[in-house]
C-alpha cells in the first residue's frame, strides 16, 4: 500500500504565472490586414460603402468589444518580467505587423491603379490610414528598444505615413518634455484637438530637427548630411511614394498622401489624450519634477489594449521606456480615462463633449485648482486661474542628444 503524500498542496505563489492574454497579442496582426479585409467585404456583398472599413473597425468595433469585455488591470508578477522581457514570442507579434503593413499598401496601391470610384478610393484610404497610424504606434514599441533590428523596424514603420522624425523627437524631445508646456505633444486644459495639431506637428519636426542637428553638430557633422535621422527618414518616404507611382502610376499619390494624413491624425490624437491638462511642477531648482504615473491618462480597457500594444498603460511606459509591451503595469494613483483610446479619439474630435467630460476630471484630479494643471494661456480665466500669456510655450530645448 503506497504512504499518503506528506508533500503540501502548491500554494498560489508556487504557481507560475501565466499571460492570460497570450495568444490575443496576435491579434494585433488583423489591423494591417483592413486592406483585404475592406475588399473581401465589398466582393461577397457589393456594398462599396465597406472600403470605410478601416474607420468602422476602429470606431465602432473596437469601443463595441472594449464595452462588452470590459477593463483588465491585471499585472505581472516582478519574478515574471525578465521571462516575458525574453520571450521572443512577444517580438515577433510585433515584427510581423511590417510586412502586413506594406503588403495591403501594395494591395490598396494596385485597386486605385485599376480606376476605382472616387469615394470608394478615398474610403479604401481611409482604411489604409488607419493601418499607417497603428504601424505608428508598432513603431514606437520598436523604436525604444535597443535591438539594432527594432530600431530599423521602427523607421520602417513610419516610412508609409511620412513620420519619421517621430523616432528623433519622441525617443529624445517627447520622453524629456512630457507634461510640461515646453512639449509640444502635451496638449493644455482648454485647448481643443483642432487647436493641438497644427501646433503639435510644426513644434514636433522644428524639435526633431534642432535635436538632430545638435546631435551632428557634437559629433562634428554637417547637418545637412546622410547621417541626419530626420532627413534619411523623409527621403525614405518620398522614395517610397516615387516608387509606387512609377509602378502603379501617378493616380495612387493623392491617395497615398490622404492616407499619410489619417495616420498622422491618429497618432496626434493620441497624442492629445495622453497627456491632457497633466502638468509636472518645477522643484526649487528650477527643473521639472521625475515623470510619475499622475502625469499621463491610462486606460485598461482590454480590447483596445491588445490592438495597441498596451499603449494606454501609458504612466508604466513613461516611467520605464525600455519595458516591453507585455509587461506594462497599471497603477492606481494614475488618472483613468473613461474608456479606451478608440472612443476616447472620437470624443476628442468632438470639442464641446470633449470638454464636457474631460476638463472635470482634469480638475478633480488637482483638486480644483486649475493652476496646478498644464492650461492654456488663453483659456486661463474660464478656470479661474492668472492667464500665462509671458510664457512662450514650445520653445524651451531638451537635454542634449
Amino acid at each position: 500500500m503506497t504512504a499518503p503524500s506528506t508533500t503540501p498542496p502548491a500554494s498560489p505563489a508556487d504557481t507560475p504565472w501565466r499571460d492570460r492574454k497570450r495568444y490575443a497579442w496576435l491579434l494585433g496582426l488583423a489591423v494591417p490586414t483592413l486592406p483585404f479585409q475592406a475588399a473581401a467585404l465589398v466582393t461577397v456583398s457589393d456594398w462599396q460603402v465597406l472600403w470605410w472599413w478601416g474607420p468602422f473597425f476602429a470606431f465602432v468595433i473596437v469601443p463595441l468589444f472594449d464595452a462588452l469585455i470590459g477593463p483588465d488591470q491585471e499585472n505581472p508578477p516582478d519574478k515574471a518580467i525578465p521571462l516575458l522581457e525574453a520571450d521572443r514570442y512577444y517580438r515577433w507579434c510585433t515584427y510581423l505587423y511590417l510586412p502586413l503593413q506594406y503588403g495591403g499598401l501594395l494591395y490598396a496601391c494596385l485597386l486605385w491603379s485599376e480606376g476605382m470610384d472616387v469615394p470608394d478610393a478615398l474610403g479604401l484610404a481611409a482604411t489604409v490610414g488607419v493601418v499607417a497610424g497603428v504601424a505608428i504606434n508598432t513603431a514606437h514599441e520598436l523604436g525604444h528598444k535597443r535591438e539594432t533590428v527594432e530600431r530599423l523596424l521602427a523607421r520602417l514603420a513610419l516610412t508609409q505615413s511620412a513620420y519619421g522624425h517621430f523616432y528623433v523627437e519622441h525617443n529624445h524631445g517627447h520622453h524629456i518634455r512630457v507634461a510640461t508646456p515646453e512639449d509640444p505633444a502635451s496638449s493644455r486644459l482648454g485647448e481643443s484637438v483642432w487647436a493641438f495639431l497644427p501646433r503639435t506637428v510644426t513644434g514636433s519636426v522644428r524639435s526633431a530637427w534642432r535635436l538632430e542637428t545638435r546631435r551632428l553638430h557634437r559629433r562634428r557633422h554637417r547637418a545637412w548630411s546622410y547621417r541626419n535621422d530626420v532627413l534619411t527618414a523623409w527621403a525614405l518616404t518620398v522614395l517610397m511614394f516615387a516608387t509606387l507611382a512609377a509602378v502603379f502610376g501617378p493616380v495612387v499619390l493623392p491617395y497615398l498622401i490622404v492616407q499619410a494624413a489619417c495616420g498622422i491624425l491618429l497618432l496626434e490624437t493620441v497624442n492629445y489624450l495622453e497627456h491632457y491638462g497633466l502638468l509636472r511642477e518645477r522643484r526649487p531648482d528650477g527643473r521639472y519634477e521625475r515623470v510619475a504615473p499622475r502625469h499621463s491618462w491610462n486606460s485598461n480597457n482590454t480590447t483596445s489594449n491588445v490592438f495597441l500594444y498596451q499603449l494606454q498603460r501609458h504612466s508604466d511606459h513613461h516611467a520605464n521606456p525600455l519595458r516591453r509591451y507585455q509587461t506594462l503595469r497599471h497603477f492606481d494613483e494614475a488618472p483613468q480615462l473613461p474608456t479606451g483610446y478608440a472612443s476616447m479619439i472620437v470624443l476628442a474630435w468632438m470639442t464641446p463633449l470633449w470638454r464636457r467630460v474631460m476638463d472635470p476630471k482634469v480638475l478633480a484630479h488637482y483638486g480644483g485648482d486649475a493652476r496646478r494643471a498644464n492650461l492654456h494661456h488663453r483659456r486661463a480665466e474660464r478656470y479661474g486661474a492668472p492667464s500665462r500669456c509671458g510664457e512662450r510655450h514650445g520653445e524651451a530645448t531638451a537635454p542634449r542628444r
